[in-house]
């Protein structure tokens, strides 16, 4: 289960920019938790190089191996959830929310100074959603999935890595990834249903602060957190609000801390973010 990451960008990515990277496995700890009990915490680290050496961004990331018997069985973070079932969305809720789609602030190219932003500000509120299956294969097609294959490429790899692939209903070893369109196995690994990308959660709030900052802002740290799953059916809602201003070495900063709910008022997501703005004093 993919669970946060931690990012520090240092330079602008250029056009015609050659990027490397150094990867490797930082820690492993384990957890006791609600949804699956004994979990393991697995963090990478990346760091990413210009052509020219420099090192432009690096970031940490974190999965949780759990048990997935464990998780159907015992877990009891998605009780609440299973026993609600399906629920349906009213016409009037779904025009009202929509509203925000339609009202989205993006700064663009009007610069927000730094002078002019105070702690307490509020960012608008941004809405992701309603979750859909249909959305999840969108983001997988642009995630890029790493397990997801077919045919004769999948029957490669499946014989390169024997244990990768879960047996389906039909008997045949099927990807791992498909808990984000098969609600079957979903539920099967302990999850309330058909969920979202754990990556797409952390990209809604940055993209929450790139609307903010405008095009002469720079997004220099961003730290997610997922607290829970997103099943299709699920509408989210970011807000954020500026806990500190500061200057260091010359440049402005803002710091930022991110909330994101679900319209039921449960935490999906938690961050906090350190952005960069231009100064009228140049």
């Amino acid at each position: 289960m993919w669970a946060g990451s931690d990012w520090t960008w240092h330079k602008p990515v250029l056009r015609n920019d050659v990027i490397t990277t150094e990867a490797y496995l930082k820690d492993v700890i384990e957890h006791q938790t609600r949804f699956a009990g004994r979990s393991f915490q697995q963090i990478y680290h990346v760091d990413f190089f210009n052509q020219h050496g420099d090192r432009v961004a690096e970031g940490d990331s974190w999965v949780f191996r759990t048990d997935r018997d464990e998780a159907r069985g015992r877990g009891t973070k998605y009780t609440e959830a299973r026993e609600r079932g399906v629920e349906q969305l009213s016409d009037e809720q779904l025009a009202e929310w929509g509203k925000l789609y339609a009202n989205e602030e993006i700064r663009g190219a009007t610069p927000r100074f730094w002078e002019d932003v105070n702690e307490g500000d509020k960012l608008p509120r941004m809405m992701k959603g309603p979750m859909t299956v249909t959305g999840f294969i969108c983001y997988a097609q642009g995630w890029g999935g790493l397990y997801i294959r077919a045919n004769k490429i999948a029957w490669a790899m499946q014989q390169k890595h024997p244990g990768l692939g879960i047996k389906n209903r039909c008997n045949v070893p099927d990807c791992p990834e498909r808990v984000h369109w098969d609600e079957a196995f979903a539920l099967e690994v302990g999850a309330p249903g058909a969920y979202d990308y754990g990556p797409e959660r952390c990209s809604w709030l940055t993209h929450q602060l790139t609307n903010w900052i405008g095009d002469d802002g720079f997004l220099h740290k961003s730290k997610c957190q997922i607290r829970r799953h997103n099943p299709d059916g699920d509408v989210i809602f970011i807000d954020g609000s500026v806990i500190r201003k500061y200057v260091e070495d010359g440049k402005h900063y803002v710091e930022i801390e991110q909330h994101a709910e679900t319209h039921r008022g449960e935490m999906s997501a938690m961050g906090l973010a350190i952005v960069q703005l231009p100064s009228r004093a140049g």
